[in-house]
């Protein structure tokens, strides 16, 4: 049972190592060539596969491969297990959920992949309801739950969570395509830390329930008046 067991642990172990490899050399054929571009048996070649039948063992389509390799975006990494910030403030979560998201930026090949998919994204209704939904679908489904959630809690009033977890990503959008697409952007516009706490100040005043709206204006008013 012993020898069994080590077997079965040293094959799980060979299995993660062997996907983790597709999955690199995956990303470097959707950066370089992007979506449309990249070929099964070019990423084989990447990771030295012997035939590139091993790869539709792990990833039955090209498909399911790409979006396998969007989600180790840091973003995407959150909102696979989102659970643990649903019990904290909207004062907590949000700057965390607005610095993941903006961390793509800083991700490794990210902006090679961007840059590709944005014209196939463009041209390409496939590629656009793919982009759509393994990124901006579950990012906005993951903010637009926290934010249902915390207006069970009271801690914002109610509204529709749909509109208000899109108006926090358009938001971060110009910080984002900053730092990807449009330096000239960065060069003269505020840092990611005081972009965050404008955007959420701007974003938490107009949710706020109605009493600790009041008192918060109150507490601004006194704060100018000294």
């Amino acid at each position: 049972m012993n020898d069994e067991h080590a077997a079965d642990e040293s094959a799980e172990m060979e299995a993660s190592v062997r996907r983790r490899q597709i999955l690199d050399a995956a990303f470097e054929e959707f950066a370089a060539e992007g979506y449309r571009g990249a070929t099964i048996k070019r990423i084989a070649q990447r990771a030295r596969l012997q035939s590139q039948t091993l790869i539709y063992w792990y990833f039955p389509t090209k498909e399911a491969l790409f979006q396998a390799v969007l989600a180790r975006l840091p973003i995407l990494q959150l909102a696979l297990d989102p659970e643990p910030l649903f019990a904290r403030p909207p004062e907590e979560a949000l700057p965390l959920f607005a610095h993941t998201f903006l961390a793509a930026a800083d991700y490794p090949g990210a902006q090679r992949i961007l840059r590709l998919l944005a014209p196939e994204v463009l041209r390409r209704p496939e590629i656009a309801d793919l982009v759509g939904s393994v990124i901006i679908g579950r990012v906005l489904g993951v903010i637009q739950n926290y934010l249902a959630h915390q207006v069970t809690l009271g801690r914002l009033r109610p509204h529709d969570t749909r509109s208000s977890a899109r108006a926090f990503v358009g938001m971060l959008l110009p910080q984002l395509a900053g730092r990807l697409f449009l330096p000239r952007l960065q060069a003269d516009g505020p840092t990611d830390d005081e972009h965050i706490a404008t955007i959420v100040a701007i974003f938490l005043r107009g949710l706020r329930p109605e009493g600790e709206e009041k008192q918060a204006t109150d507490q601004q008013q006194q704060t100018n008046e000294v």
